[in-house]
């Protein structure tokens, strides 16, 4: 299970900045060992500029990256997810479609950096403090041990890590 690599998708209602910052902070953290996607419940349709800006302040690609609903994972034929992360409380309430694969599911809420007010430094440090947040959690998640792990610990430690 080594050369494994994990899919792992993560879900929140507009797919316009949470979400997206997620997939592209895992795709540039994972290494190969990880690919990331990303989905809205009801996708904005385009994504934040704001997110775009943050990340590529990272000098992570931002190539590809677009809004898109969870059906597109959710259907026969769909990539098997091994885990999905919601990162806003909106979507985490919401029902969720039958995942291919059973991929093991948790709550990583994050505040959301789209709906700042304020002066335009503040907006960018409300996208700052979301991708701070998600990369503090992706460094947690990419050490634990996963394939040495039960299901029970792994599911834990996972949803453990969503508390900080």
């Amino acid at each position: 299970m080594g050369d494994k690599v994990f899919n792992v998708l993560f879900i929140c209602t507009g797919n316009s900045a949470r979400s997206i910052l997620g997939e592209a902070l895992l795709n540039d953290l994972g290494r190969g060992r990880f690919r990331a996607f990303s989905a809205g419940s009801h996708p904005q349709g385009f994504v934040h500029e704001l997110a775009i800006r943050e990340l590529q302040s990272r000098g992570i690609s931002t190539l590809g990256l677009r809004s898109k609903g969870w059906e597109e994972f959710a259907g026969p034929g769909a990539t098997a997810m091994d885990f999905i992360f919601t990162v806003c409380d909106h979507a985490a309430g919401e029902t969720c479609p039958v995942w291919p694969g059973q991929p093991m599911t948790a709550h990583w809420g994050t505040p959301d950096p789209a709906a700042a007010g304020g002066t335009e430094e503040e907006k960018a440090q409300a996208f700052l403090d979301a991708a701070i947040t998600l990369k503090r959690r992706l460094d947690l998640f990419l050490s634990l041990p996963i394939d040495s792990l039960d299901s029970m610990s792994l599911r834990k430690q996972v949803s453990d890590i969503g508390k900080r």
